[in-house]
């Protein structure tokens, strides 16, 4: 259900009310504590593929027919595996949490970032096109 134009101006400022007399609550309600936290575990990952990657070569390098150094370079490969998809899942959610935080119309949801309307992107696009083939016709 929508707000009226009275509801969301009140809204507005119980809001900014709130922001003024508690800012340490208002940055905790938007989540740039968990943002912060998967842009640190982002960066970190980053550093682990590159200690996965001198792993690697250094197991290569080492390499002359022993099967210790090989598994130094199996081990190099695998936390640069690892660490790439924590890099990339962690990335996902500070660009969500981040597109989130950056549009106050949306709502933030618990399982996603689709809003609890049901309304998604697909049919977002299908209502746009309906609009544009009954305006062409």
């Amino acid at each position: 259900m929508a707000l009226s134009n009275e509801e969301q101006r009140l809204l507005e400022q119980m809001e900014a009310a709130l922001a003024a007399e508690d800012p340490k609550l208002v940055n905790a309600m938007r989540g740039t504590g968990t943002r912060r936290v998967h842009r640190r575990r982002a960066a970190l990952a980053g550093v682990a593929f590159f200690g996965g990657l001198v792993l690697l070569v250094a197991g290569l390098y080492l390499a002359t027919g022993t099967r210790g150094y090989i598994a130094l370079s199996v081990l190099g490969f695998l936390v640069m595996v690892a660490a790439a998809v924590i890099a990339i899942l962690s990335w996902q959610h500070v660009g969500s949490a981040a597109d989130m935080s950056d549009r106050p119309d949306r709502v933030k949801t618990p399982g996603g970032s689709r809003p609890p309307s049901g309304q998604g992107f697909m049919d977002k696009m299908e209502e746009r096109w309906r609009k544009r083939r009954d305006e062409g016709m």
